[in-house]
């Protein structure tokens, strides 16, 4: 079913839970791949109920064009979403209407990384998800770990708000050259598309270098050189940092993540993986 207002979906989670019924939510912006589908199906054999929201929201887009070429194909994700019992395809005055003036901040998490290059980027995604949240009354909630630093503030968002819902982290899903899956991929022209691999395999080279005892400099400037030479236009950082607080790796360790965002044919993409 396909739900476009808060009040027709909150009817049908009170009488869901009315039954007892365990509910998932898995938060999208549309333009479904693989790698949500992996988390639709994790929801799907561990509720009762699905959820899956579809909304492209505006106010964690720090650059207009950006939004603007965000891919949005409403009919063919809905085709996709067939095995839920809802989807929820809000529109933007039904999520911010007039006079909507809340904002939820997690600081510190929210400063570094992509905060430091997107301004006001987490702001706006901790305050959807948690609409999403007290919207859908989810039990748990399904994120997955390309977003590292969305899912580490999502989950002291939801700590220090005493929310009830558990977050599970799922598994960053790859194409058959390592690329993580996403939907900015659909931008890239053939060329591109053949060199963006070169950002999982820097960031390869950058923990296998650090698990090797190199010092943290060392191994990220050996990733920056792979990014060059592989023809990445900018990088706006490519990091070892400690897995939770995302601070700057001091030492090797169990808890480590390698973290990285960079440019190629004028798409932004952005990954990680544990060191």
């Amino acid at each position: 079913m396909i739900f476009r207002t808060i009040s027709d979906l909150q009817a049908q989670v009170v009488a869901w839970k009315a039954e007892g019924a365990t509910i998932g939510l898995t938060p999208t912006m549309g333009a479904l791949h693989d790698g949500h589908l992996s988390l639709v199906k994790r929801a799907c054999e561990q509720c009762d109920r699905v959820i899956v929201s579809i909304f492209v929201n505006p106010t964690q887009f720090n650059n207009a064009a950006d939004l603007e070429t965000y891919p949005r194909s409403e009919n063919r994700d809905v085709a996709l979403l067939d095995r839920v019992d809802a989807v929820f395809v809000p529109s933007i005055t039904e999520m911010y209407p007039e006079g909507f003036v809340s904002n939820v901040r997690v600081g510190g998490l929210s400063e570094r990384l992509e905060g430091a290059h997107r301004p006001g980027h987490f702001d706006g995604m901790a305050t959807v998800v948690m609409k999403l949240f007290n919207i859908s009354k989810a039990d748990i909630a399904f994120f997955g770990e390309k977003d590292w630093q969305q899912l580490q503030i999502v989950r002291r968002m939801v700590k220090d708000f005493n929310h009830s819902i558990r977050i599970e982290g799922c598994v960053t899903l790859r194409e058959a050259d390592g690329l993580a899956m996403s939907s900015r991929n659909r931008r890239l022209g053939e060329n591109a598309r053949r060199r963006a691999p070169a950002l999982y395999s820097a960031m390869q080279k950058v923990a296998d270098a650090v698990r090797s005892g190199a010092e943290r400099d060392v191994a990220l400037d050996v990733g920056i050189q792979i990014l060059r030479d592989s023809g990445f236009e900018s990088i706006d950082y490519l990091d070892v940092c400690e897995a939770t607080t995302l601070t700057p790796a001091e030492k090797s360790g169990a808890s480590l993540r390698v973290l990285a965002a960079a440019w190629l044919d004028g798409v932004r993409l952005i990954d990680n993986l544990v060191v």
